[in-house]
């Protein structure tokens, strides 16, 4: 019997074994008589945890039922960065114009929108959000700053996740021209502060 197998799996003995995540097909010919049969096999991803190192960091939340983008055949959440990107740094080199998207954004799911918004107001040269779009821990190139929520996350699983001081950190999401929302990593108190304050940043990125 001969098998054709592409790389998502291999077979030896008529044992299929799983390589990467993927789908394949599996085709069988017998020696006497030329007959042929396909199958197609999915090899899902492995399962990750919390504190895991996944992906270019460490995984900080797994999305839950009721979050924006869910799967329940498909697990995604944020990975955060293993250090800091900054350990005092203003939101944004524009601190007096409302964004007004980014106040919105402070649920599961909007941290990169947020970042988005930020970086591409007109006359932005430096930002937190900058920072964690500049970062390429892991040889990843999509990480963004937390929305409030998200930072909050952080704030829950700081222990796993490490690394964290007990300071101020930024998120994303605004509240209005002036200030924008952070949270403290020694009391886990969440409040909206001068975007000229200079806070600790620690990048995520979503799988």
């Amino acid at each position: 019997m001969v098998f054709r197998v592409p790389a998502v799996a291999t077979v030896a003995n008529g044992v299929v074994t799983p390589l990467t995540a993927g789908i394949t097909t599996i085709q069988v010919t017998t020696v006497d008589g030329g007959l042929t049969a396909k199958c197609e096999v999915i090899v899902n991803p492995v399962p990750v945890a919390i504190g895991d190192s996944y992906d270019g960091g460490i995984v900080a939340y797994i999305l839950q039922s009721g979050d924006d983008g869910y799967d329940l055949d498909v697990q995604h959440g944020l990975i955060a960065a293993t250090v800091d990107q900054s350990d005092g740094t203003v939101w944004s080199n524009i601190d007096n114009t409302e964004i007004g998207t980014t106040a919105q954004g402070i649920g599961i799911g909007t941290g990169q929108a947020n970042t988005d918004a930020i970086i591409g107001q007109a006359g932005h040269t430096a930002s937190a959000a900058k920072l964690c779009r500049d970062y390429n821990g892991g040889g990843k190139t999509d990480w963004f700053l937390p929305s409030k929520n998200e930072l909050n996350q952080l704030y829950a699983q700081k222990a796993v996740v490490g690394g964290f001081a007990d300071d101020y950190y930024w998120s994303s999401s605004e509240d209005d021209d002036n200030s924008a929302r952070g949270q403290s990593f020694s009391s886990g108190d969440q409040g909206d502060y001068p975007k000229d304050y200079d806070f600790r940043v620690r990048a995520v990125r979503a799988f």
